[in-house]
């Protein structure tokens, strides 16, 4: 059977036989206008190209069009009618797709009879109830939360299909919901500009309603120099104009714009942030380290199960690590952060690492050189140990960043970045492993060519690799978890549960329903 598709810039492309089903639709409603004439054609009104279109989708598989003449034509409408045909629309076509939003009583179905053709050949004509359009239409090119595009480019949005230009590739704007408010989460990191606007829905959910991300490199250079360079700047400021007009095209109840570690490094790093002011209208807040390791747990808290007893937790960002260890007992707390029991900040990232180490041409002894250095940071920091003792169900790790989302997307063998096939991934110690050796046996040009790491993170991806196992050698657990989210997620979470969102939510609900609202 011929397959109509639709192409969003050019309309609807001739089928495979040459006539498209537009011009089939058009030739069955001309038939329908002679019939109607006591069977006086109109030729003269009817073009070349559609008479011909008519004539194929009509013709049998004789391969003689010419031979099903319009009295014939007449005369097995007749017939169809004279058996019940026009009782197939109330019973529909067994078999035929028909397309979300058009009605399969609307569009005229065969006779269930048998029907004979010239020659006592069946026909091979497709049932007349097929809609104008496939069943599966294609998707838009254009997706207002952001297509693909190439990094640094002045567009609204980034790359979707690799390293950290992925998160409109798994925000896509929804359904907005007009009575909502809106909540906004903007995180400047040493590599990335991320920004999320998002909706309540249920308790302790949120709908995004946009999304940005791109990759700015803010703090290149900055373990040289002690500052930000000119260059890293500009792309930041260019990236926060964009979120800038993101937030000024909303109604926005609530929002929350903070830099990391590449602000708290840096001497220029205040100054920066009165440009950023000046010059797009944002004012952003530096945090401190603490305040950043509980938003990463807050962001995460719906991959922790309830079986989960002991967690270690932790963000490799750009310019610092952030760890946090979490117990939960028996009287679990809303928030997970509240388990927090033991933090530290690493002030060591997968920049910060790969500019002091290399991160192109990386051998076997410069990733145990970079892994050295993070485990005599690790030494420093005092937590008892985890998860000897406990059974396998009651402690794991969970990884949010880009270095183990890519791990996760080379596990999987992704041909492109897909969040709902990452996000809450687990991943054993064996198939971690396996992904680091498989890694660094790659060059430089051979992770650029994977489509989950690409150029961009090709010269990081092995630094970040390098903190992941340190940080395994210090908690060893069976299994890993691999979070795609992180700071924003929890700066979203964390103002509206302060803001009472969710609770005004439940209230609004019951006002419409018109239903009493439940106390407590």
């Amino acid at each position: 059977m011929d397959r109509t598709v639709t192409d969003p810039g050019n309309g609807i492309k001739p089928s495979e036989s040459g006539a498209s089903a537009v011009e089939k639709g058009n030739a069955k409603r001309s038939r329908r206008g002679k019939s109607r004439r006591n069977g006086k054609p109109r030729d003269a009104s009817v073009s070349p190209q559609l008479h011909n279109a008519d004539s194929r989708a009509d013709s049998t598989t004789t391969g003689h069009p010419e031979r099903d003449s319009e009295p014939r034509k007449r005369k097995r409408r007749r017939r169809s009618r004279g058996q019940g045909g026009g009782q197939a629309s109330h019973d529909g076509v067994a078999g035929s797709a028909v397309s979300v939003g058009v009605d399969a009583s609307a569009q005229p179905q065969p006779s269930p009879g048998k029907r004979k053709s010239h020659g006592g050949k069946r026909s091979h004509r497709g049932p007349q109830g097929r809609p104008l359009v496939p069943t599966h239409a294609p998707k838009s090119s254009a997706r207002s939360s952001g297509a693909a595009s190439p990094a640094h480019s002045p567009s609204t949005s980034d790359q979707s299909g690799r390293g950290h230009g992925r998160a409109q590739a798994h925000y896509r704007e929804t359904g907005v919901d007009t009575n909502a408010d809106m909540y906004a989460a903007l995180d400047l990191g040493t590599n990335n500009c991320r920004l999320l606007i998002a909706q309540p829905t249920r308790p302790g959910q949120f709908r995004v309603v946009d999304a940005f991300s791109r990759i700015v490199r803010l703090g290149e250079g900055l373990v040289t120099t002690g500052r930000l360079s000119d260059d890293a700047m500009d792309r930041a400021v260019e990236a926060l104009r964009i979120c800038a007009s993101k937030l000024a095209g909303r109604s926005i109840r609530r929002m929350r714009l903070i830099a990391t570690e590449a602000c708290r490094q840096a001497v220029n790093g205040e100054e920066f942030l009165s440009r950023v002011t000046r010059e797009t209208g944002l004012q952003l807040e530096i945090i401190s380290r603490e305040t950043e390791a509980r938003l990463a747990v807050s962001g995460c808290s719906s991959l922790v199960g309830r079986e989960a007893r002991s967690v270690v937790l932790f963000d490799i960002g750009g310019g610092s690590s952030e760890i946090a260890v979490i117990r939960v007992g028996e009287n679990r707390s809303n928030r997970l952060a509240n388990h927090i029991t033991h933090w530290t900040s690493l002030p060591v990232g997968v920049v910060t690492l790969s500019e002091r180490h290399g991160g192109r041409d990386v051998t076997p002894d410069v990733f145990a050189a970079m892994v050295g250095e993070v485990e005599g940071l690790l030494n420093s920091f005092h937590c008892p140990p985890l998860g000897e003792d406990l059974p396998h169900e009651d402690f794991h790790l969970i990884g949010t960043s880009g270095t183990v989302t890519t791990l996760a997307g080379v596990h999987l063998d992704l041909p492109r970045y897909d969040r709902r096939r990452v996000d809450g991934l687990w991943l054993s110690d064996d198939e971690v492993t396996a992904m680091q050796d498989k890694l660094l046996a790659w060059d430089f040009a051979g992770r650029a060519a994977n489509a989950c790491i690409g150029p961009d993170r090709a010269d990081l991806v092995l630094a970040g690799c390098a903190i992941l196992e340190a940080i395994r050698r210090r908690w060893p657990a069976r299994r890993m978890r691999v979070a795609d989210r992180g700071l924003r997620e929890g700066l979203l979470t964390d103002m509206m549960a302060d803001d009472g969102a969710w609770r005004r939510n439940r209230i609004r609900r019951a006002q419409m329903q018109g239903k009493p609202e439940r106390k407590g």
